[in-house]
C-alpha cells in the first residue's frame, strides 16, 4: 500500500470515529467554539498577551510572542502549505458547524500548527507547571479542525508536527529573548 493510500485509510478511520462524537450537543459547543477562537491564533495571542500583562508583568515580553506567533502563520500559510495544495474533506466544513470557510489549503491544519508552535513557546516561557493548561488547549483547537471536517486528520497530525518543529528552531534561534523565557 502507498504512502497515500495508507493516508486515506487512516483519514477515514479517524472521521468514522469522530463521527461518534459529532452530534453530541457538548462536543458541538466545544469543538465549534475551539475551532473558531483558534481563526488566526486569537486564543493564542489573547493568552500570551494575558500571560505578558498579568503574571509576567511585562508587555513587550507579550508583543514578542505576538510577533513570532506571526512569523509561524506567515511559514505556514504562505510556504508551507503552498507546497502541498491538498485539498480540504469539505469546503465549507460539516453542515452541523458553522466555521470560517479556509482560503489556504488543507495540509497541514494551521490551526494545529499555531496551536503547539504556540503551547511549546508558553511552556517555555510560563515554565512546566503550565504546560498541561498549554497543551490541552492546543490538542482541543487541533481536533477541533477535524472534528468541524475542515481538515483531515492527517492534516491535524502534519500539523501539530510542524508546530513542533517551528517551536524547537525558533527556541534554538533564541526565541525566549523576544518573550522573557
Amino acid at each position: 500500500m502507498t504512502l497515500l493510500e495508507r493516508t486515506q485509510v487512516f483519514d477515514a478511520r479517524a472521521d468514522a470515529a469522530l463521527e461518534r462524537i459529532r452530534d453530541h450537543r457538548l462536543s458541538e459547543i466545544v469543538f465549534r467554539t475551539a475551532s473558531a477562537v483558534g481563526d488566526f491564533s486569537m486564543i493564542w495571542l489573547a493568552l500570551g498577551l494575558a500571560y505578558a500583562v498579568v503574571i509576567d508583568r511585562h508587555l513587550g515580553h507579550g508583543l514578542g510572542f505576538c510577533a513570532l506567533m506571526g512569523i509561524e502563520s506567515v511559514l505556514v500559510n504562505q510556504v508551507i502549505k503552498r507546497m502541498f495544495r491538498r485539498s480540504r474533506p469539505t469546503e465549507h466544513g460539516d453542515p452541523r458547524y458553522t466555521v470560517r470557510t479556509p482560503r489556504t489549503s488543507s495540509f497541514p491544519s494551521g490551526h494545529a500548527s499555531s496551536a503547539f508552535f504556540a503551547a511549546t513557546l508558553l511552556t517555555a516561557w510560563a515554565g512546566w507547571p503550565w504546560a498541561p493548561l498549554w497543551f490541552a488547549c492546543a490538542f482541543v483547537v487541533a481536533v477541533s479542525r477535524a472534528v468541524v471536517r475542515i481538515h483531515h486528520a492527517s492534516d491535524v497530525l502534519g500539523g501539530i508536527v510542524v508546530g513542533l518543529t517551528l517551536a524547537q528552531v525558533a527556541l534554538a534561534l533564541g526565541a525566549e529573548r523576544w518573550f522573557g523565557g
